[in-house]
């Protein structure tokens, strides 16, 4: 389960997995109905099933059995005291499973930046906004032009080409 967790985290928010092993117990944020993953602010929300997963993995993690991680609010405990799991480790066992984790958490990314604004994805997974402009201009996504605002109403003054004419 462990694995399924880091590589949900990888593909759906894009995480390089030096980032995936520092995530704590609370980085996981659940109220009951909604699943919350504090990735960057605001915390972005774990959708269902992916949410019902990673509860589970909450509940039952690995490598808690040992005197020196009893206690340890590290979401993927590594076997050292007080230590997260190594990146290194983690990545050539996704590898293992057949998820290729460069290019999974590229195409995770770019995906993002095809639904959203580049500036929204940079908050929502913690990316830097110019990372997230740069990545969108390479994949020849449209948002370089998105504003945000209420695009429903025409500014004052405004008619469409024809009809001030008349």
């Amino acid at each position: 389960m462990r694995l399924r967790v880091a590589g949900l985290i990888l593909l759906l928010y894009a995480q390089p997995l030096t980032r995936i092993v520092q995530l704590t117990v609370d980085d996981v944020l659940h109220d009951g109905e909604t699943t919350l993953l504090r990735l960057g602010e605001p915390a972005s929300p774990v959708p269902e099933p992916a949410a019902a997963l990673l509860l589970a993995y909450l509940a039952d993690r690995d490598n808690m059995n040992t005197a020196t991680n009893q206690v340890s609010r590290w979401l993927f405990p590594g076997r050292r005291a007080g230590r997260p799991a190594r990146p290194d480790h983690m990545s050539s066992r996704l590898r293992e499973i057949g998820i290729p984790v460069a290019a999974a958490r590229g195409a995770a990314i770019r995906q993002q930046l095809l639904e959203l604004p580049a500036p929204v994805v940079a908050d929502a997974l913690g990316y830097h906004d110019k990372t997230t402009s740069r990545l969108l201009r390479e994949s020849g996504g449209t948002w370089s032009r998105y504003a945000a605002g209420d695009h429903s109403r025409s500014p004052a003054g405004w008619a469409p080409k024809g009809i001030r004419d008349s």
